[in-house]
């Protein structure tokens, strides 16, 4: 037989599909995977189940429904300030994983550079590397993750044609700063690149941080791209829902991308974020604060048994370093460890790294849960640190 794709044969199981199993094998909580475990907002929900029954199934407009791309504008101009065109600046797309493949397609070509920041999104580097473009990565590091800006500088050259980021940040919990913003505006700027936004955690920020969208800063309103995410924002991950804000100079490029893609996304799916979209202040501000609320238990839990908890300023997820706890393997065999002896189930955060000098010393928690169910888990962990006693921990198996 013919070979196959080269990059996707050797692309192995995703890491969440990988644990996911193990946790369902082993009868464990999964604090793994970044998804809610309770429903979305009932009015969302009842618009969308209102809309199979009216007789509008047929495919929708290629870039989406006039009434969401309405309501993505609205809410650009409500957060941000931010006047956008619905009808030619707004792409509806089949949830944020695709908004962001489009977006990369929309701008990249075989040899051009893209930089990325690590550690990142799993899907960022086989898509970048699948367009024939070469990654040009720059490292955070833990536990403040502050933007490196000399080796952020020394990323970009002739060739740079874009540079993806994510904020606030998956697995890091990092929201950038207004100075840090300004610091990759002025590099896109200087390089005349393009900015490909990751912001699908825009609302889940804590302890005051605000999102700051790199597209608001001078100058870069018509060199970004920028995705949400109707999952993250209601709770809704199922829907795989999501929507692009470009200048229309980039839209019609993002939307050919989105025709070969998918086309189209489910017609009753986007009249009912739509709703979501126009939801009141007391909606989005009770977003944060009941994360935040779950956040500060798993993390006060973590740090009581002895992991280093690192700061999170937004998203779904904590960062935890078991070194304290003695573990003297490496992250993926930790996890596994915690699965199949105190039924917990973690990522392991060398995954969301390239190459063989990651940390391994970091666990990615989810806190996204019922808080019952959160306490559930610290007390699985409890049992299990008894059980174990006070001395250093060796690899399971």
């Amino acid at each position: 037989m013919q070979p196959q794709n080269a990059l996707l044969s050797a692309t192995g199981t995703t890491i969440f599909t990988v644990m996911s199993a193990l946790a369902v094998q082993h009868g464990a909580i999964n604090l793994g995977q970044g998804f809610p475990d309770y429903e979305g907002p009932a009015d969302v929900i009842q618009a969308a189940a209102d809309a199979l029954m009216d007789g509008r199934n047929q495919y929708p407009p290629l870039t989406g429904l006039p009434e969401l791309r309405e309501a993505v504008a609205r809410a650009n101009h409500r957060f941000y300030g931010l006047e956008i065109d619905p009808a030619s600046e707004v792409v509806v797309t089949s949830g944020a994983t695709e908004a962001l493949i489009a977006s990369l397609m929309a701008v990249l070509n075989p040899g051009d550079e893209c930089v990325l920041l690590e550690p990142l999104y799993d899907t960022y580097l086989p898509v970048v590397r699948m367009l024939g473009a070469i990654p040009k990565l720059v490292r955070l590091q833990p536990p403040k993750w502050e933007l490196p800006r000399a080796e952020l500088a020394a990323a970009f050259g002739p060739k740079t044609k874009a540079i993806l980021l994510n904020t606030p940040m998956n697995p890091a919990g990092k929201v950038f700063t207004a100075a840090e913003l300004a610091f990759i505006a002025d590099l896109v700027q200087r390089h005349d690149c393009y900015a490909i936004c990751d912001e699908v955690y825009e609302h889940l920020t804590f302890d005051g941080w605000k999102h700051i969208p790199l597209m608001t800063l001078p100058g870069m309103r018509e060199r970004c791209m920028r995705i949400g995410s109707a999952g993250k924002t209601f709770s809704l991950t199922g829907w795989k829902v999501g929507y692009i804000t470009a200048d229309r100079s980039l839209a019609p490029n993002v939307a050919k991308a989105h025709q070969l893609l998918t086309f189209t996304t489910a017609p009753n799916l986007q009249r009912g974020v739509a709703v979501g979209l126009a939801k009141d202040d007391a909606y989005f501000n009770g977003l944060s604060s009941e994360l935040q609320a779950r956040r500060d238990l798993l993390a006060k839990g973590l740090s009581d048994l002895g992991f280093g908890v690192l700061p999170t300023q937004g998203s779904y997820f904590i960062t935890a370093d078991f070194a304290p706890l003695g573990f003297k393997g490496d992250d993926i065999a930790f996890c596994r460890m915690i699965t199949e002896e105190a039924k917990v189930t973690a990522i392991p955060v060398s995954v969301f790294y390239d190459g063989k000098d990651a940390p391994s010393h970091f666990a990615r928690f989810a806190f996204c849960k019922r808080e019952a169910v959160l306490e559930e888990a610290l007390g699985r962990l409890r049992d299990w640190r008894a059980k174990r006693g006070t001395a250093p921990l060796a690899a399971a198996g």
